[in-house]
């Protein structure tokens, strides 16, 4: 019961931080999974789901206020979607072996977590360099833009699927390079919209697998999804900068243990 209570506190927080700061919740909830001792395959596999269900919503939200770029959503996907589905079809070829699995994503967890850790510290930072460099290049798609938007897509379809980190802050400080002159509102709700197709085929992939638990999801969305109201509900009456750098800094400590 103890347990069963601290996973669904556990939603509750990430919930609230998420709702809050914006932060992605697979950053902050694999980590915790693997803290109770969830194994690596079952924490990325629920993991990806959880991630799916918690921002279908935001898909609604972010397309009523016209805030998501469907091209631009298009191409990532054009990228993401293939790169996971030949990312699973290889864990599935290794499935016989669990323990190079949980290492490979022990391995992949920590430097997903490391790159996070630096993009949520310096994204202002970034976004100030990338619309300073901006030029007129930017202000229509071209066909290298669209290229670069697809091998994007590539990377995080990838790193997704290993890790269930990357789709939020990886894949939105990256696109604020290519797209500077799109409004970060837009952005946002655009990688959102990304990665709901991109968990939900990584999170079936990783399900077909048996890397799911059904009771876990399920104590999970619990807690998080009035962790989310709540903290939505809050945002932008807290500030919320301690709060994101503490995150930033904790997720890089637990990376650079998960690498080294």
């Amino acid at each position: 019961m103890d347990f069963q209570i601290g996973l669904i506190v556990a939603g509750l927080v990430v919930g609230f931080i998420v709702g809050l700061t914006g932060v992605g919740g697979g950053s902050l909830m694999t980590p915790i999974l693997l803290w109770f001792g969830i194994s690596p395959t079952t924490a990325v596999g629920t993991d990806l789901l959880y991630a799916a269900f918690t921002k279908m919503g935001g898909i609604f939200v972010h397309n009523k206020k016209k805030n998501i770029n469907w091209s631009i959503t298009g191409w990532l996907s054009l990228g993401s979607i293939p790169a996971a589905m030949l990312t699973l079809w290889i864990l599935h070829n290794i499935k016989s072996d669990i323990s190079v699995i949980n290492s490979l994503i022990k391995y992949s967890l920590g430097w997903a977590l490391l790159f996070t850790s630096i993009a949520i510290l310096f994204k202002k930072k970034l976004l100030v360099l990338s619309q300073k460099h901006a030029g007129d290049k930017f202000h229509s798609e071209s066909k290298t833009q669209n290229g670069l938007t697809v091998a994007i897509g590539v990377l995080l379809g990838v790193t997704v699927t290993l890790t269930s980190i990357g789709a939020g802050a990886l894949g939105t400080v990256t696109l604020f390079f290519l797209y500077p002159l799109l409004p970060t509102p837009r952005l946002v709700g655009t990688e959102i919209a990304h990665a709901v197709p991109l968990t939900l085929v990584a999170g079936i992939g990783h399900a077909s697998m048996g890397n799911l638990d059904f009771t876990l999801l399920g104590q999970l969305l619990t807690g998080s999804l009035p962790g989310i109201y709540i903290g939505s509900m809050l945002s932008g009456k807290i500030p919320d900068f301690y709060l994101r750098n503490a995150i930033a800094i904790m997720l890089f400590f637990v990376g650079y243990k998960l690498v080294f």
